[in-house]
């Protein structure tokens, strides 16, 4: 069968999805496409949903219009996939059929209440931001468990809206990905701001319904809002009994291709199987659905499944990181200084590559791939 008489089916609508869309109709798939996404509020950016949308920056969510690619959009959940018939099914009972599947359904907000507990604020959707502003706007007190890029995204917005906000996590923020050296300088920051951070190594339950607080230990704490930012687990339920996802999520090869044939998967719900790992940023997303796309349709991807970039955006700070993780040591400084909130950073691996962090420095994406790329030597 031919690339453009294929029926293709992208199940999901997140950014990996979307751009696995237009990459399909750019490299000249003329068949059948259709999209399955259960997000009433269709496609958009989720990055800037904490660092710019919940701190009421932008009112509304990045959307993302796919008019001009003649999609057949279905909103609606996938349920489950017959890999040997090649149909998904929706939970209103639509039959899917397709040729190539390219699973992109990213992941959900891990979630720590107990189960039966309701009223647990999660942030993970434009709806969720929607539920969550204008409790921020009435609160004086904020808890915010987790310690990661999301948790202190959100303990940002907290902070500029002038609430006292307590970060309660296993480790100091971000040190897992980022090490001692940026975790520190996060630290001092916070300490000139309304943000506190408590550490437990004790399992956090959350406090009434709706929720008022947690409890770890023998320790509790109240606030007007409590936030769950524990992570994620990748939105495979779906795709129970198939063969195609695992604990960790859906495993993948170069080619974003999956153990079954036919099958694909790109985003926040894929692994890489020789990494044996979820890397859930967006920069990986999007080079996934470029990969996945083209290995949907026989051709050779014009770029790598991983792209080790992210940014984010803390008490005002915004730091820009090109190259593998996690941050071991101390940086060289390339130039500017931590303390000023202004400095460009390079870390050395023991395989030889670099990693560069522009911290609260303004550098260009593509000056700091080149830096990389030189191990830090500029190139003209």
């Amino acid at each position: 069968m031919s690339s453009s008489g294929r029926r293709i089916v992208i199940v999901g609508d997140s950014i990996a999805a979307c751009t696995a869309a237009r990459e399909l109709r750019a490299r000249g798939h003329k068949g059948s496409l259709t999209m399955i996404g259960a997000d009433a509020d269709g496609c958009y950016a989720r990055p800037p949903l904490s660092k710019h949308v919940l701190k009421g920056e932008a009112v509304e969510a990045e959307t993302w219009d796919l008019c001009d690619l003649d999609i057949t959009t279905i909103v609606d959940r996938a349920v489950s996939t017959d890999t040997e018939n090649r149909i998904v099914t929706t939970a209103a009972g639509t039959d899917v059929p397709y040729d190539r599947l390219i699973v992109a359904t990213g992941a959900a907000a891990r979630r720590i209440a107990a189960p039966d507990q309701a009223g647990e604020t999660v942030l993970r959707t434009f709806d969720d931001v929607r539920s969550l502003r204008p409790r921020l706007d009435a609160a004086q007190t904020a808890i915010v468990v987790g310690a990661g890029f999301l948790g202190m995204e959100v303990a940002s917005a907290c902070a500029a809206r002038g609430i006292a906000v307590t970060v309660v996590d296993v480790d100091p923020p971000l040190q897992r990905l980022l090490g001692s050296f940026l975790s520190d300088a996060i630290v001092a920051r916070a300490e000139a701001s309304s943000v506190q951070f408590v550490r437990t190594n004790a399992p956090v339950a959350l406090v009434g319904e709706p929720v008022t607080g947690i409890e770890f230990a023998d320790t509790k704490l109240a606030a007007d809002v409590v936030v769950t930012c524990a992570g994620d687990v990748p939105q495979t339920d779906w795709l129970d009994g198939a063969g195609i996802a695992d604990r960790i999520g859906v495993g993948v090869d170069y080619l974003c291709a999956t153990a079954i044939p036919g099958v694909f998967a790109a985003g926040d719900v894929a692994y890489a199987r020789a990494a044996s790992r979820r890397a859930p940023f967006w920069s990986n997303a999007v080079a996934q659905g470029k990969v996945a796309a083209a290995s949907a349709l026989g051709l050779e991807p014009t770029c790598a499944p991983t792209d080790d970039y992210f940014w984010t955006e803390i008490l005002g700070l915004s730091i820009k990181v090109v190259g593998p993780l996690p941050l071991q040591g101390e940086p060289t400084v390339l130039e500017g200084s931590v303390d000023d909130g202004s400095a460009l950073l390079q870390w050395n691996h023991e395989d030889g590559r670099a990693t560069i962090v522009a911290y609260g420095m303004k550098k260009a994406v593509g000056l700091l791939r080149k830096l990389a790329r030189n191990n830090g030597v500029p190139t003209t």
